[in-house]
C-alpha cells in the first residue's frame, strides 16, 4: 500500500514576522514550501496538506471593518472560507509549478472544507480565541451591544473580539478527499482549521462563528483518511522540555504517555506548542502510525528519522 503523509503547514510557510503580507511575500514562501515537500513526493508518499490562516483571515476581517459602511460584513465562517480559497490557490499553483519543473505528472487540488463541531460544545459558552482588529473601549461596548460579540481587553493594545474554539468531530468532505487521494491527487484541505459547521435536527449544516485549532483538525483529518503519518511543521526542529532553561532537553522519540506527562507538567506553551503535542497524541491514539513535529526545512530529514520529535504509542 502506498505510504501517506499529512503535513500541517506552520505560519512561516506563508508569512513571517515583520512582513506586510503582500502576494509576492506569501508566494515566495509557498514556493520554498513546495520545494521542501517535493523531496517527500519523490519518495513516493501520497501527500495531503493543511495550513493556518491567522494573518490572512485577520486581514479579511479588517477589510470588513474598514468597508462596513459601504459593504455588508461577512460572518466568520464565510471569511474562513474566503481565506481557504486565497491560500489554497497559492499553494495549489506553486506546487503545480514545482512539479511541472521537476517533470512530475501529478494533479493538485484545493478542497473547500467544512468541519463538523458540536453545537453544545462548552467552547460556545466560553469564547477564548482572539480574532480581528483592536477597538477602543467605546467601540467595543457598541459592538457587544449591537453584534452580540464577546470582547476582551489586551493590555496596551485595546479591546478585541474573542470567539469559541470548539473541538472538531469529523470532516464533512472526507469521502471526496479520499477519492482524490486514491487517484494520486495532492490535496489541500481543512485550511485554517476548516470552516466550522453544526448539524441541524433535519440533517442540514449551518456555519457558526468560531475558529477551530488547525492542528487538532489536522489530526482528525488524518484519522478520517487513514493516513500513516502526521507531520506538524513549526519554527523549531524538535520540541523540548524545560524550554529556555539551563536544563533544557530536546526530545527525539517519545510515547503518547510521555507526551501527556510533559503536558501535565506544563512544559509546552498553552497557545503555541501544547496544542501541537495534543494533536499529535490524538492522531496516534486514533489509528495513526506516528506523528512528527519539526521545522519545514528539516521535514525530509525528520521523515527519515534524522531529526524532529517523533511521537508513537
Amino acid at each position: 500500500m502506498t505510504k501517506s503523509i499529512l503535513i500541517a503547514l506552520g505560519g512561516n510557510a506563508l508569512l513571517q514576522a515583520g512582513e506586510k503580507g503582500t502576494d509576492k511575500e506569501q508566494l515566495s514562501h509557498v514556493r520554498e514550501t513546495a520545494a521542501c515537500c517535493l523531496k517527500i513526493i519523490q519518495d513516493g508518499y501520497r501527500l495531503i496538506l493543511t495550513h493556518g490562516n491567522g494573518p490572512q483571515v485577520g486581514a479579511i476581517l479588517l477589510k470588513n471593518e474598514i468597508a462596513k459602511n459601504t459593504l455588508p460584513p461577512m460572518p466568520l465562517d464565510i471569511c474562513g472560507a474566503e481565506s481557504q480559497g486565497l491560500i489554497g490557490y497559492m499553494i495549489q499553483r506553486e506546487f503545480y509549478n514545482v512539479l511541472e519543473i521537476s517533470k512530475i505528472s501529478k494533479p493538485v487540488a484545493c478542497i473547500l472544507t467544512q468541519v463538523l463541531v458540536n453545537s453544545h460544545d462548552p467552547a460556545f459558552a466560553n469564547p477564548t480565541k482572539p480574532i480581528g482588529p483592536f477597538y477602543k473601549e467605546e467601540e467595543s461596548k457598541d459592538l457587544e451591544k449591537k453584534q452580540g460579540w464577546t470582547m476582551v481587553y489586551q493590555h496596551g493594545k485595546g479591546f478585541r473580539r474573542v470567539v469559541p474554539s470548539p473541538i472538531p468531530i469529523t470532516i464533512v468532505e472526507k469521502e471526496v478527499i479520499k477519492d482524490l487521494i486514491e487517484n494520486d491527487v495532492i490535496v489541500i484541505a481543512c485550511g485554517g482549521g476548516g470552516i466550522p459547521v453544526i448539524r441541524e435536527s433535519n440533517g442540514t449544516l449551518t456555519g457558526v462563528e468560531a475558529v477551530i485549532d488547525k492542528d487538532r483538525t489536522a489530526a482528525v483529518l488524518g484519522n478520517n483518511l487513514g493516513v500513516d503519518i502526521l507531520m506538524i511543521l513549526t519554527d523549531v526542529d524538535k520540541i523540548a522540555i524545560n524550554f529556555g532553561k539551563k536544563d533544557q532537553k530536546f526530545l527525539d522519540k517519545i510515547t503518547v504517555a510521555e507526551a501527556k506527562k510533559y503536558i501535565a507538567e506544563g512544559h509546552f506553551g498553552k497557545g503555541s506548542m501544547e496544542p501541537k503535542v495534543q494533536a499529535a497524541c490524538h492522531f496516534v491514539e486514533n489509528g495513526g502510525k506516528k506523528a512528527i513535529i519539526t521545522s519545514l526545512n528539516k521535514s525530509k530529514m525528520a521523515l527519515d528519522g534524522l531529526t524532529g520529535t517523533i511521537i508513537t504509542l
